[in-house]
C-alpha cells in the first residue's frame, strides 16, 4: 500500500567513486607508498636477477653440462614459458586472494627452484628447475604491476613506474656483472649464480611482511584451471615447434603442420573455455577495449625485441669477441643505461603531464632503429658503434615496456586491474618466449652454415674440423681452437647474432605501427571502478570512459573526487591539494553552503566535453579550491560534499585564470501523506519516525490535519520510516533518500477491537478488577487489561488471527476468539466458583 516516488534528481545518492591508494582505503602518502614498494621492488629485483645473472654464465653452464645451442635456448625459454603461462593465472588470483600472500608465495617458489637449479647435473634437470623458477618469476612480475595499481592512481603511477624501471635497470645491469664475476671466480663457479638471488628473496619476504598492507578481498572464488591448462599447452606446443623446426625436421613438414595445427586448436579450446568460465583467466571482454587489445599486441612484438637483446648479447660478446663473462656484462651497460634513463625520465614526465602516447611512439622508433643498427654488426665491429646501437635500443625499451602496462591500467576498473595488467605482461612474455625459441633456432642454423662456409675456405684442414670442434652444433670452447678456426667461429657467431637482431627489427617496427593506433586517454588521478567491497554497487560514473563508451553527459551524477589524506592515515598533504595538475589555466574559487559558510573537504571535479576528467581536487578547510585545466575551452565544473546536494555548472576557460565560487544547496528532503487504507481519509496526529542505517533517528514529527508530513536536511541514503496512530496498526517502510525530495504515501490499516464484559456468580453480575489477558496463536502475550466497575474490558489495534482470552478473579477461564479483520469483536466471559 506504500509507494515511493522521487520528486527530485535521484542521481545524487548514487554510489560515488573514491580515489584510494589501497582499494578503498585512505590515499597513501609518498612515504607510505615507498615503504610498501620497498619489499615489492626487492622482489622484482630478484625476479629480474634470476634471468640476467645466468645470461653471461650460460655459455659455460651449457658447455659444462654437455648441452648444445638447443639446450642453451631452452634454459632461457623454459623460464619464459613458465612465466608466460602462469602470468595470467597470478593476475587472476590477485583479483581474488591476498596480494601480499601471493607475492610471498611466488618468492618461495622462486627460492625452491633456484636452490635445486644450482645442484643440477645435466641440462634436463636445469631446464626443469628453470620452469619452477619461471612460475615464481611470473608471479613476481605480474603482482608487482598489480600491487602498484592497487596502491597508486594512474596519474601518479608514472612516477613510481620509474622506480620500477630503475630497479629493472639495476638488476639487468647488475645481474650479468654479478653472474660474470661469480662464473670467473674459481672458488665459486656458475652454480652460485642460482644461489645468489636466494638471500635477496628471503629479505624481500621479511620486508613485504612488515611493509605491505593491502585489504584482502574475501569472496567465493573459482580459479580457471582449465584455461591455464589449455593456454600453457598451446604455448608449449608452439615453442617446441619453433625450437626444433629447421633442425630436427624441415620448416615445411608434417611435424610443422601437426604442431601448429595443434597449437591453434588448443588456442581455440582456450577461447571457448574462457567465454564460458565464471571467473576466466583472461576476461575476453577486456579485448572489447581497443587500447587493451592494441597494447597487448604491441607488447607481443616488444617482447621479441626485449628478450633478443638480453639473451643473445652474452653469446655475441663471449663467442664472437672472446670476452670473459664479467666483461660481457660490462659491455652491455650502454643498453641498460639507456633503459634506466628513459624509464625514469618518462615516468616523471608522464606523472607531470598525464600524456604517454608520445613516449610509446618514440620508443617504437628507437627500438626499431637500434635493432636495425645492431643487425649490421660483425665480430670485429668497433665497440663504440655497438654501444651507441645498444643505447638507442635501451632508450626505446624503457619508453615502451612499463607505459604499455600503464595505458592499459588506465582503462579498466579496479576489479580488473590484476587481469588487465597480467594480460599485457603475458603477451610480452609470450613474445619473448616465442622470439627466443625461434631466434635461437635461427642462430643455430646461421652459425652452423657460417662455420661450414668459413672452414671450407680454410681448405682440407678446415673441412676436416666438421663444425669447428662444436660437436655438431654445441657451444664451442674458443681457447681450445687453433687461431684460424677460432676466427671462423667468432665471425660465424658475430654474423649469426647480427642476423638475429636484424630479424627482430621488423617485430619492433610492428610494435611501433600498433602504438600509432592507440588512442591517448590522459591518465586518471583516481583508481577507476569498484569500491573496496566487491559486493558493493559500482561507481555512478567512471572517471575515464573506455574507447567504446560514450562521453559522459553533464546530467550524469559525477564521481566524487578523492578525499584528502586523514591524520589517521598518516597523510601529510593538505586537504586542498589538487590530485590532478594538468599544467594549464587555473580555475579557482570557494565552495559555500546555503548559509554562505565555507564547505571544507568538498570534492571539486572538472569534466571535459569528451567526458574525460582532466583535474579534480578536495577543497581546503576554508572552502577554497584550485584546478589546473589542460587548456582553454568549455568544461563542466562539479562539486559535492557530504550532507549537501551536488552542483554542476558549465565554465568557459580562457587564457586568464578563472574565479568561480560554488554554492551547494541543502540536503535532500522527505515528505508524504498518511491516510486510512479503508477510505483514504487523512490521518491527523500520526507519529512519523525516520531511522537511518546506523539506527540513528535523524527526524521525527506528526502528520497535520491533511495527513501531511515533511522533513528537510536528510542525508542521501537508505532509511526506514515508521508511522503509527491511535486506532491504526503501525507500519514500517523502507525509503531511499535521493538528491532531491523523496515523497512517501503511507496507508494505515485500522486495527480490530475486542471488547466484552466479565461477569461472575449465579446472577451474572459484572465483576470489577478482574484481570484479562490476550494471548496470540504463538503463545505470546499480546495485552492485558483490568475490568472496570461495569466489568468491561477492551483490546485495540489487533491484527487478524486466532487469540485466547484468559480472565482471572475467580478460577481462571480461557476462551478462544478469531479476529477476522477490522471492526469490533465482542467476547463476554462468565466466571464461576470452583464448587459450582
Amino acid at each position: 500500500m506504500a509507494t515511493t516516488t522521487p520528486a527530485g534528481v535521484r542521481g545524487g545518492h548514487a554510489e560515488h567513486e573514491r580515489t584510494s591508494a589501497s582499494e578503498g582505503g585512505a590515499p597513501m602518502t609518498h612515504r607510505q607508498i615507498m615503504e610498501a614498494l620497498s619489499g615489492l621492488l626487492l622482489g622484482m629485483f630478484v625476479a629480474i636477477l634470476s634471468s640476467t645473472i645466468v645470461s653471461n654464465a650460460l655459455p659455460e653452464i651449457i658447455s659444462d653440462l654437455g648441452g648444445g645451442q638447443s639446450a642453451y635456448t631452452w634454459v632461457v625459454t623454459a623460464a619464459l614459458l613458465a612465466m608466460t603461462a602462469t602470468t595470467p593465472l597470478w593476475g587472476k588470483l590477485a583479483d581474488l586472494f591476498s596480494k601480499k600472500l601471493l607475492v610471498q608465495t611466488a618468492l618461495l617458489i622462486y627460492v625452491a627452484g633456484s636452490v635445486v637449479a644450482g645442484l643440477a647435473q645435466d641440462t634436463g634437470t636445469l631446464i626443469a628447475c628453470r620452469v619452477v623458477q619461471g612460475i615464481g618469476v611470473g608471479g613476481l612480475t605480474a603482482l608487482a604491476q598489480v600491487i602498484m595499481a592497487a596502491m597508486i592512481s594512474p596519474r601518479e603511477r608514472g612516477r613510481y613506474s620509474g622506480y620500477l624501471g630503475a630497479t629493472f635497470a639495476v638488476a639487468t645491469v647488475g645481474g650479468p656483472l654479478l653472474g660474470g664475476v661469480i662464473t670467473d671466480t674459481e672458488w665459486l663457479g656458475w652454480r652460485w649464480c642460482f644461489y645468489a638471488g636466494v638471500p635477496f628473496a628471503l629479505i624481500a619476504l621479511l620486508v613485504l611482511q612488515k611493509t605491505l598492507k593491502l585489504p584482502v578481498v574475501k569472496r567465493e572464488v573459482k580459479v580457471d584451471w582449465a584455461g591455464a591448462l589449455f593456454i600453457s599447452a598451446a604455448v608449449s606446443l608452439l615453442l617446441i615447434w619453433v625450437t626444433f623446426a629447421g633442425d630436427k625436421y624441415p620448416w615445411l613438414s608434417w611435424q610443422t603442420y601437426a604442431m601448429t595445427g595443434g597449437a591453434v586448436a588448443l588456442g581455440l579450446v582456450f577461447l571457448i573455455v574462457e567465454s564460458r568460465a565464471s571467473e576466466p583467466l583472461i576476461p575476453l571482454r577486456l579485448f572489447r577495449n581497443r587500447t587493451i587489445t592494441l597494447a597487448s599486441l604491441a607488447s607481443l612484438f616488444v617482447g621479441v625485441a626485449m628478450f633478443a637483446g638480453t639473451v643473445f648479447f652474452s653469446q655475441y660478446f663471449q663467442l664472437a669477441r672472446g670476452e670473459s663473462p664479467t666483461m660481457s656484462g660490462v659491455m652491455t651497460i650502454p643498453m641498460i643505461a639507456g633503459l634506466f634513463v628513459s624509464s625514469t625520465v618518462s615516468g616523471l614526465v608522464i606523472t607531470k603531464t598525464g600524456k604517454w602516447k608520445a613516449w610509446l611512439v618514440s620508443g617504437g622508433v628507437l627500438v626499431t632503429g637500434g635493432l636495425g643498427l645492431l643487425g649490421t654488426i660483425r665480430y670485429d665491429t668497433e665497440y663504440w658503434r655497438i654501444a651507441v646501437s645498444m643505447a638507442v635500443m635501451g632508450l626505446g625499451l624503457g619508453m615502451m615496456m612499463q607505459n604499455l602496462v600503464l595505458c592499459t591500467q588506465n582503462q579498466v576498473a579496479s576489479r580488473d586491474l590484476g587481469a588487465a595488467s597480467s594480460v599485457v605482461t603475458f603477451f610480452r612474455s609470450l613474445g619473448g618466449a616465442v622470439g627466443v625459441s625461434a631466434l635461437g633456432a635461427v642462430l643455430a642454423d646461421r652459425v652452423t652454415r657460417y662455420v661450414e662456409d668459413g672452414l671450407a675456405e680454410l681448405g682440407p684442414r678446415g673441412a676436416s674440423m666438421g663444425h669447428g670442434g662444436t660437436g655438431g652444433g654445441g657451444i664451442p670452447d674458443l681457447d681450445a681452437l687453433p687461431a684460424p678456426v677460432r676466427t671462423v667461429i667468432e665471425s660465424a657467431y658475430g654474423h649469426g647474432v647480427a642476423d638475429v637482431f636484424l630479424y627482430s627489427a621488423p617485430f619492433a617496427l610492428l610494435a611501433f605501427l600498433v602504438t600509432l593506433f592507440i588512442r591517448e586517454v590522459p591518465l586518471r588521478s583516481a583508481l577507476k571502478g569498484a569500491p573496496a567491497n566487491p559486493s558493493a554497487a559500482p561507481a555512478a560514473a567512471p572517471s575515464t570512459p573506455s574507447s567504446a563508451a560514450p562521453a559522459v553527459a553533464p546530467a550524469v551524477a559525477p564521481a566524487v573526487a578523492p578525499a584528502a589524506p586523514s591524520p589517521e592515515s598518516g597523510g601529510t598533504a593538505p586537504a586542498g591539494t589538487p590530485v590532478a595538475m594538468a599544467g594549464g589555466t587555473a580555475v579557482r574559487g570557494v565552495v559555500r553552503g546555503s548559509q554562505g559558510a565555507p564547505v571544507g573537504r568538498a570534492a571539486v571535479t572538472l569534466i571535459s566535453p569528451e567526458g574525460r576528467e582532466p583535474a579534480h581536487a578536495v577543497a581546503r578547510t576554508d572552502g577554497s579550491y584550485t584546478l589546473d585545466t589542460p587548456g582553454s575551452g568549455p568544461y563542466v565544473l562539479i562539486a559535492s560534499a557530504d550532507g549537501l546536494q551536488p552542483q554542476a555548472s558549465t565554465v568557459v576557460v580562457g587564457d586568464e585564470p578563472l574565479n568561480r565560487d560554488i554554492l551547494l544547496a541543502g540536503t535532500s528532503g522527505l515528505n508524504g501523506t498518511v491516510v486510512a487504507a479503508e477510505d483514504g481519509a487523512a490521518v491527523e496526529g500520526a507519529m512519523v519516525v525516520v531511522t537511518d542505517v546506523r539506527g540513528d533517528v535523524p527526524a521525527t514529527g506528526t502528520s497535520g490535519p491533511d495527513g501531511g508530513f515533511a522533513f528537510t536536511g536528510l542525508a542521501p541514503g537508505g532509511v526506514t520510516v515508521t508511522v503509527s496512530a491511535p486506532g491504526f496498526r503501525p507500519l514500517a517502510l523502507p525509503a531511499e533518500i535521493g538528491g532531491g525530495v523523496t515523497r512517501l504515501e503511507v496507508a494505515l490499516r485500522t486495527g480490530a477491537v475486542v471488547r466484552g464484559t466479565v461477569r461472575a456468580g449465579d446472577a451474572g453480575s459484572p465483576l470489577a478488577d478482574a484481570r484479562v489477558t490476550l494471548v496470540d496463536a504463538a503463545g505470546n502475550t499480546v495485552a492485558t487489561a483490568a475490568t472496570g466497575d461495569d466489568g468491561g474490558y477492551a483490546f485495540t489495534d489487533l491484527d487478524a488471527g486466532a487469540y485466547t482470552v484468559i480472565a482471572t478473579g475467580y478460577p481462571p477461564v480461557a476462551g478462544t476468539l478469531t479476529v477476522t479483520g477490522g471492526g469490533v469483536h465482542g467476547h463476554d466471559i462468565a466466571l464461576v466458583h470452583a464448587d459450582e
